[in-house]
């Protein structure tokens, strides 16, 4: 079964110098472009971060301080990067809730604005789950047959993960071709700041999804509440969930 495309969809993976979406950076991103006429373009950028690379990650992918210390920085591939995905959908593995979160707040620190509220998500991992539980490595091999190489190379998981879902509509009868259908599926909850602190009920209101305010309003916590705000804003919270609540703090401040 071929997915059927209304538009390009963006595979992506990121390396990073740790697991903290609030704190930690980008070293390198890999993106696979797919478009309606089966066609796919590749951007592939190493990324320094402006900060050592702990061993524990470098242990990991591989990259070093050294691999990194002449590339440019995200502040300076923001804009092409952003270019690259304009108008697309997005894809990955775990990426909504890592590798997406992740790119939203290296644009929120580069003071970039761009705007995903069109964007449909595809988590690749979340079919998996929902089918088969297992890793990237597990699933390549179900799917595809074979050894997944050079794992934890970012453009060998984006390819690997973009094969892996033609391989799931070849599998699974029931899956629609169509990246709203798949981006259904794949969300379990639709995330107003990526890093899925605040999230929208079925109504389209803002709601809190951690601590001791979950699932209630926003806006009613706040209007309630109005130190909660300040603590949030203190705290250690990703940038862009920063910019959510202020949004909508400037909404009750309006009203």
């Amino acid at each position: 079964m071929k997915l059927t495309l209304d538009r390009p969809i963006v595979f992506f993976d990121v390396e990073t110098t740790g697991l903290n979406i609030g704190t930690d950076r980008i070293i390198e991103i890999a993106m696979l472009k797919v478009m309606p006429d089966g066609q796919t373009r590749q951007l592939i950028h190493r990324i320094n971060p402006g900060r050592p690379i702990p061993d524990e990650a470098y242990q990991i992918h591989g990259i070093s301080n050294e691999d990194v210390a002449d590339k440019p920085t995200f502040s300076q591939l923001a804009g092409e990067i952003a270019t690259f995905i304009r108008d697309c959908d997005l894809g990955g593995y775990n990426s909504d809730k890592f590798d997406i979160p992740v790119l939203a707040e290296e644009f929120a620190r580069a003071n970039y604005d761009i705007d995903l509220k069109r964007t449909r998500f595809v988590d690749v991992q979340a079919i998996f789950f929902k089918k088969e539980p297992r890793n990237l490595s597990a699933a390549y091999r179900f799917y595809c047959g074979r050894n997944l190489e050079n794992a934890h190379s970012a453009m060998a998981d984006v390819q690997a993960t973009w094969e892996v879902l033609q391989a799931q509509l070849d599998r699974y009868d029931d899956l629609v071709p169509k990246v709203e259908s798949l981006s259904e599926m794949s969300q379990a909850s639709k995330f107003v700041d990526f890093a899925g602190r605040i999230i929208f009920d079925d109504a389209g209101e803002e709601l809190f999804n951690f601590g001791r305010h979950k699932g209630k309003k926003v806006l009613d916590v706040f209007r309630k509440e109005p130190q909660y705000y300040d603590w949030m804003m203190q705290g250690d919270f990703p940038e862009y969930t920063k910019r959510v609540i202020s949004r909508i703090y400037l909404q009750l401040r309006n009203t």
